[in-house]
């Protein structure tokens, strides 16, 4: 399916549940109405956890779903969107002006056949679209929603405004915006990152709001996107026949667990374990990671992205140095890039042997990596410092080693 394919079906659910409204008294057009929409949706399928699109006004929702339930939200993605509606930005009076007009435009002009009122809205969501793409989103507007309605809609946006509870969005976000669209201005879209205690800024080039598959910020986005959420990307030339997938392998491991089993006994020893798993498993939820095994005293887990293996990674730290306790909690972490061999629920080969091996060279509390994946991770933001070589137990050949930073 395209990208306006995807848009468009997106629309048309919106549209579907525009339909089922009482078009002469707009109940649902109010925030929370919308937030327990989703609340809706997502109980009536079932969903345990899962990465979660925001766009728009879009975006508050998901933000606020986000805050009230954030063991099921494991991304957040938000394009073309803020915190604050249109009301709480700072405006000159001619701006207001302005809104007035577009609302007595949308009250009068929006039902209409002739779509040159609905024009002036397609052409700020829109600019970039073919011919035949602007006449569908004209007849779209008008099947849509009544006028009244829209008027709501619109006055509804302008007063959305989460920002009191940014702060406790602690879900990793990708944030997106197009630099020139008229829709949403590319400051609120930085601003948001900014705001956000855990997210990633990608300005996009372009000035569609909604995102067309013939311009140029498309496939950023979808790269972005896939990258993000640990999803392989599609090869432009796959090679003929099959073969393995490059895979990032991580290992973690309790420093001196066993010492910590005789200090605390068994029943502390085994709690501080079952915060580990805590810990690293709700990372490989966040960051897309698939745990592969326990091994005792660590988990070894796999990932498609090397830039979600290495945040996770960072992750996983964070959070051990965050955590409050009198029992000493301190693990050290190795990964490696290769393709390992798959069996059985399990991976095998060489690759995940160098992963467990620089997993043994690691002090507590520090990320080792191998070269190969800090090369493959070049350019995509990470610190590292050069730890030097080594020769791991089982391999002949030195191989050079190297620190991710995670505290700086």
């Amino acid at each position: 399916m395209n990208s306006f394919g995807i848009a468009r079906e997106a629309i048309d659910l919106a549209a579907f549940r525009a339909a089922l409204v009482d078009r002469s008294c707009g109940g649902y057009v109010q925030f929370e109405g919308w937030v327990r929409d989703l609340e809706a949706v997502v109980d009536a399928l079932g969903l345990e956890s899962f990465p979660l699109l925001g766009i728009s006004q879009g975006g508050p929702v998901a933000m606020t779903y986000a805050v009230r339930y954030p063991e099921r939200v494991t991304n957040l993605v938000l394009y073309g969107t803020y915190a604050r509606g249109r009301a709480h930005r700072p405006h000159t009076k001619e701006l207001a002006e302005e809104r007035e007009a577009l609302l007595t435009l949308t009250r009068f002009g929006w039902g209409r056949s002739d779509p040159s009122y609905r024009q002036i809205f397609t052409s700020g969501f829109i600019p970039g679209a073919s011919q035949e793409q602007m006449l569908w989103f004209n007849d779209l507007q008008r099947e849509s929603t009544s006028p009244d309605n829209a008027v709501r809609f619109m006055e509804a946006f302008d007063q959305v405004n989460v920002e009191d509870l940014i702060g406790q969005v602690h879900t990793p976000a990708l944030v997106l915006h197009a630099r020139n669209e008229r829709r949403v201005p590319f400051e609120e879209g930085r601003r948001l990152a900014a705001m956000l205690p855990d997210a990633r800024f990608v300005p996009l080039e372009g000035e569609n709001h909604i995102l067309l598959e013939n311009e140029p910020a498309w496939p950023v986005f979808l790269e972005s996107v896939r990258r993000f959420l640990g999803v392989i990307a599609t090869r432009a030339a796959a090679p003929e026949g099959p073969g393995p997938d490059v895979l990032t392998i991580m290992f973690t491991d309790i420093e001196a667990s066993t010492e910590l089993t005789r200090q605390l006994g068994d029943v502390e020893a085994q709690g501080l374990i079952r915060e580990h798993n805590s810990i690293v498993r709700d990372a490989l939820r966040r960051r897309g990671g698939n745990e592969v095994k326990h091994t005792g005293d660590g988990i070894m887990s796999s990932f498609t992205s090397a830039s979600a293996a290495l945040d996770c990674a960072i992750d996983i730290q964070r959070k051990t140095a965050q955590r409050q306790g009198h029992s000493p909690l301190r693990v050290r972490i190795g990964l490696n890039a290769g393709e390992p061999l798959a069996e059985d629920d399990d991976l095998f080969g060489t690759s995940v042997q160098l992963a467990r091996r620089i997993c043994d060279h690691a002090e507590p509390g520090q990320i080792l990596v191998s070269d190969a994946l800090r090369q493959i991770a070049a350019g995509k933001g990470h610190l590292f410092g050069d730890a030097g070589e080594a020769i791991p137990k089982g391999f002949d050949d030195a191989v050079r080693l190297y620190e991710l930073r995670w505290q700086e």
